[in-house]
């Protein structure tokens, strides 16, 4: 990838490159990582990983530099929707030119409004210069004249041949705990007995298997704060703000790991919120959801509690964040 630099932080890059048949994609880096983001197509954040190493996220080889046309794409990489999943409101085609706006450490990608929803999808990404840390903003505005009703929700395609994991709530004994921690929710087409799945005592693990034929889907209501993908070495980490007492969509799921033979999903939500239209005045016609992404190198770990404890816990940790 080459392109022409764009004015950004001594110690924050962004620069113009083409990425797959992409022209006008915007690299962002602190020297360490990189990440791409598309403006032909979105909003999308298309590659995630150290610079110079291997794209922690999945790319669809056969759809890379395609735009237009009235079907939607998955492309690859980091896309916001509106949750509950809804055929065909969820599916609106992001096949067109973002808006973007470039910041000394930030990127602001724009889409224009979906005309069969009045939605109008932004994401905001900026960089941290001395850490391996990437904060993402999600906004969902009403631009519609109706109230609308729906949570951000924020997916990232993970790159084959990796783990995902999700923390389970923490253990306590009867009779201290007489009532439920959270709701594990299950697709009709969730198998519990399907290998890929681990479930664990204090986490739950979802392999991604490119020769498994069916997907597996389950939700989480998470009040940890986090998930995570490992894949050859390398940990991909979200954090989030979970916020007690609020309604979150799919009977109360603030995170979601979904698999296919392609990739695995790492998919946060936001509690649900009714927008009103933005020509009534002092109402809330945007809602805003948070993610802080981190990057670690070097770990190596099996599918069970004690290595997740023992490996990836610390790096968890070490990376959380108080999300306003």
């Amino acid at each position: 990838m080459a392109g022409a630099s764009v004015p950004a932080m001594a110690q924050v890059r962004i620069e113009t490159v083409d990425f797959g048949g992409w022209p006008n994609s915007y690299r962002m880096t602190n020297g360490t990582i990189e990440l791409v983001a598309t403006s032909a197509v979105g909003p999308r954040i298309i590659r995630f990983g150290f610079v110079g190493e291997r794209n922690l996220f999945k790319v669809f080889a056969d759809q890379l530099g395609q735009t237009g046309g009235d079907h939607w794409r998955p492309y690859g990489g980091h896309r916001l929707w509106h949750a509950p999943e809804a055929m065909p409101r969820t599916y609106q085609p992001d096949n067109a030119p973002v808006e973007v706006e470039v910041g000394r450490d930030t990127l602001l990608l724009r889409q224009g409004v979906e005309p069969a929803t009045g939605i109008r999808k932004e994401m905001q990404i900026s960089m941290e210069a001395p850490a391996n840390r990437v904060t993402v903003r999600h906004r969902l505005y009403n631009e519609g004249p109706w109230p609308v009703t729906l949570a951000a929700w924020a997916l990232t395609m993970m790159d084959p041949g990796g783990i995902g994991v999700v923390p389970q709530p923490p253990y306590a004994p009867p009779p201290q705990a007489l009532l439920p921690a959270e709701p594990l929710v299950l697709w009709p087409y969730t198998d519990m007995s399907d290998p890929r799945w681990t479930w664990g005592r204090k986490y739950i693990l979802l392999r991604q298997d490119s020769s498994a034929t069916l997907p597996q889907k389950a939700g989480y209501g998470t009040r940890q704060g986090w998930a995570a993908y490992g894949l050859e070495g390398f940990l991909f980490v979200k954090h989030f703000a979970y916020v007690d007492g609020a309604e979150y969509p799919d009977m109360g799921s603030s995170v979601e790991t979904f698999t296919n033979a392609d990739m695995l999903e790492l998919e946060t939500l936001s509690p649900l919120r009714t927008l009103t239209a933005p020509a009534e005045p002092n109402r809330p016609a945007f809602v805003e959801h948070i993610e802080h992404w981190s990057l670690f190198r070097d770990v190596r770990w099996e599918a069970n509690d004690h290595d997740v404890d023992a490996k990836v816990l610390p790096l968890v940790e070490s990376g959380a964040r108080v999300v306003p």
